[in-house]
């Protein structure tokens, strides 16, 4: 189950039906969270990784998942990596969380104003992950010709199920047909 934290549902799915968790990180303070995941204004990394780690008890898995959307200057640092580091692992003051993390180069698109992280800055954030003890996943850059990211597509798609020519059909109402 993926989702980007609404830690009242996730303390629930761990009640209701515990299956693998992906959480949709993408930063790793609350300034930066709060600016690419406005969620994170109502429910902040620390209640996060509260309920991740609360999680864990109930789940199939014995990790979280976290999703981190790799955006070129915007969270691709070597210091935020170090900052996750710190948030995962518990340096930061709270408990650990065992956690693996798909790194996920950014497919951009005109309207976002984002780029895609040069390979070489997502390979070097890897590593400062692994070399931390965490594992990391690069994931395969795909959907990238038709402007796909995250579940979303920006651009032009055909319109196989012919849903704009049946919206701008006629309505006709059964009530009104006389016999």
């Amino acid at each position: 189950m993926s989702t980007s934290g609404v830690v009242p549902m996730i303390e629930r799915l761990q009640h209701d039906c515990p299956v693998a968790l992906a959480v949709s990180l993408h930063a790793p303070t609350d300034a930066l969270r709060d600016q690419l995941v406005p969620l994170n204004r109502k429910y902040p990394l620390v209640e996060l990784m509260a309920a991740c780690r609360q999680y864990l008890a109930a789940a199939p898995r014995d990790f979280i998942t976290f999703e981190y959307c790799m955006l070129d200057g915007v969270n691709d640092g070597p210091e935020q990596a170090r900052q996750l580091i710190d948030l995962v692992t518990g340096q930061a003051g709270a408990p650990r969380v065992p956690c693996k993390f798909n790194l996920i180069p950014f497919n951009p698109f005109p309207a976002s104003g984002l780029l895609r992280s040069p390979r070489e800055r997502v390979l070097a954030f890897a590593k400062l992950l692994q070399d931390a003890g965490i594992v990391t996943t690069v994931r395969k850059t795909r959907g990238d010709d038709i402007d796909a990211a995250c579940g979303q597509l920006a651009g032009e798609v055909q319109d196989r199920t012919q849903v704009q020519a049946r919206l701008t059909r006629p309505v006709i109402r059964i009530d009104a047909v006389q016999p």
